[in-house]
Parts: structure tokens; C-alpha cells; sequence
């Protein structure tokens, strides 16, 4: 069976987000992108991730609760049919992704990890100017501590659409 499910994990400004949008443009079926940045969003304020000033991230009093309702929803789009890429930030390493596995039992998940030298992610996340600065520093390497993939690709010097190739060709070779 094909891989229903893309996960792409990686730190703040690592390119998840531009590997999500060139991975829809190339694989041959529609494919659904979401992203950890929309649930919060999606949020009520007081439920939401606290970022301290110098970029840590600390979950809302009710985070939690709606991330696994989030979660359950996902899979339950991808056991409906819908092919699913998933743009998250592992800030738990291995027991974020522990989550994830649970809620995914039984679907064909395709795991990537998205690395980006943390200068070049702050480098990123200044020009973003939509982050709180030392967020991408903190994260660079916390969010694959003890993570395991199918797959890495890096961002620091290599277009998202280059990587978004080889994640298409490893899906090519894995499903023969």
C-alpha cells in the first residue's frame, strides 16, 4: 500500500512549511497540508503555547487536550481517504512523536526529518519577522532528540522544492 501520511519534523524556520507547499505541487495525488502553526491559531489564546522572550515554548493549561483532539482528527482524515502531510515541531522529541505514532497505528507514514543549521533557521526567522527571535535556535536540534525517520532531508543549503524531489523519489522507490 502507498503512504497515506507525511510527517515532516523539524525546528522553527527549518522549511517544513515550503517542503509541505512544493510536496503538493509535485506528488501526482492531492495531498492535504497541516500544520502545528494552524492548530495554534485555531486556538483560544489562554489554551495556546506561551512563548517566553527569549523563544521557549511552553504549552497552554488545555494545549494538550485539543493537540491529541487535533491529532485524532488528522488520522481520521487519512483512514477516510485523504492523503495527509503533517508540518509539526517535535518539541517533545520522542515522546511527541510517541503521540503521533499512537494516533497513526495501521496507516503507511512516511517520517522526515527537516535539519537546518540553527544560525541559518535564525538567520530565516529574522527575516520571517514573525517569530520570536531564538526560537529556531532552541529548536534546531531538540525537536529530533530521540525521533526516528524514514527520512532527512536539510534545509541549510538546499532549496525546499530540491528536497521535496528526494522525499517524492523515496516515496517512489518505497512503494515498489
Amino acid at each position: 500500500m502507498s503512504t497515506q501520511v507525511i510527517v515532516l519534523n523539524g525546528g522553527s524556520s527549518s522549511g517544513k512549511s515550503g517542503i509541505a507547499r512544493c510536496l503538493q505541487s509535485i506528488l501526482p495525488d492531492p495531498w492535504l497540508t497541516f500544520g502545528v502553526d494552524s492548530l495554534i491559531e485555531a486556538m483560544p489564546r489562554s489554551s495556546a503555547v506561551v512563548i517566553g522572550p527569549d523563544g521557549e515554548v511552553s504549552a497552554g493549561p488545555d494545549f494538550r487536550a485539543l493537540e491529541d483532539a487535533w491529532i485524532q482528527g488528522v488520522a481520521a482524515m487519512a483512514r477516510a481517504g485523504a492523503r495527509i502531510i503533517v508540518d509539526e515541531v517535535f518539541l517533545g522529541g520522542a515522546e511527541s512523536q510517541g503521540r503521533w505514532l499512537t494516533a497513526l497505528a495501521g496507516l503507511h507514514v512516511l517520517w522526515v526529518g527537516v535539519r537546518c543549521d540553527s544560525e541559518v533557521a535564525a538567520g530565516r526567522e529574522m527575516a520571517r519577522g514573525d517569530r520570536v527571535r531564538g526560537m529556531a535556535a532552541k529548536q534546531a536540534e531538540l525537536v529530533h532528540q530521540g525521533v526516528r525517520y524514514d527520512l532527512e532531508v536539510d534545509t541549510t543549503a538546499t532549496e525546499a522544492v530540491r528536497c521535496a524531489r528526494t522525499i517524492a523519489a523515496f516515496l517512489t522507490t518505497r512503494s515498489s
